[in-house]
């Protein structure tokens, strides 16, 4: 979309309390119905806001996947304070994710969809990796005027993104987390 990337520098933005109170991780846990055996993936992972709540969760294996190896250095340094062990750190953009065929049971792409140039070939990718019955969340800012986000110009409209997903031959459901907020649920058949 934007091909605008977050910056490092403001990883800290990230872990904002504020944040917590308008989309706490546990809502994408619930969302997700993530599970003790999930393989999950947190494509776009930043410096783990929703991967170290994801590796909670799960027994399994968490794929925190991002393109800044800063971002992911920050969050390595972060699973260490709470020694959480199950995660695999990936570096690798979303359009051209670096992970195997069908090799997760859930995913989140959390505020990284409107940042990436070819959204297609992203949403490709998830497909790609998910396994048969797995299940995307995709959480985006709504296009209104908010506190925090991005630009207006930058953000996608929970419509826009429905009838996009909706033309890659996916049927999302829509979500309002808050209203500036929403997530696409897409189970993968």
């Amino acid at each position: 979309m934007t091909g605008h990337r977050f910056k490092p520098e403001k990883a800290e933005k990230l872990l904002d309390p504020k944040r917590q109170e308008l989309i706490p991780p546990n809502k994408v846990i619930e969302i997700l119905e993530i599970q003790v055996s999930d393989i999950v993936a947190d494509l776009g992972a930043g410096n783990g806001y929703f991967t170290l709540p994801l590796a909670e969760k799960t027994n399994e294996t968490v794929y925190a996947v991002d393109i800044e190896p800063k971002m992911l250095s920050f969050l390595k340094e972060r699973a260490v304070q709470v020694n959480r062990q199950n995660i695999q750190y990936v570096q690798s953009d979303l359009e051209n994710i670096q992970l195997n065929d069908h090799s997760v049971n859930k995913a989140v792409m959390a505020f990284v969809l409107h940042e990436i140039p070819d959204m297609k070939k992203a949403i490709g990718e998830c497909k790609r990796i998910l396994k048969d019955n797995g299940r995307l969340a995709i959480l985006e800012w709504e296009a209104v005027e908010s506190e925090m986000g991005p630009p207006l110009h930058e953000r996608i409209s929970s419509d826009s993104l429905k009838q996009f997903l909706l033309e890659n031959g996916f049927q999302p459901k829509i979500i309002s987390l808050n209203q500036a907020m929403y997530a696409a649920l897409i189970d993968m058949k």
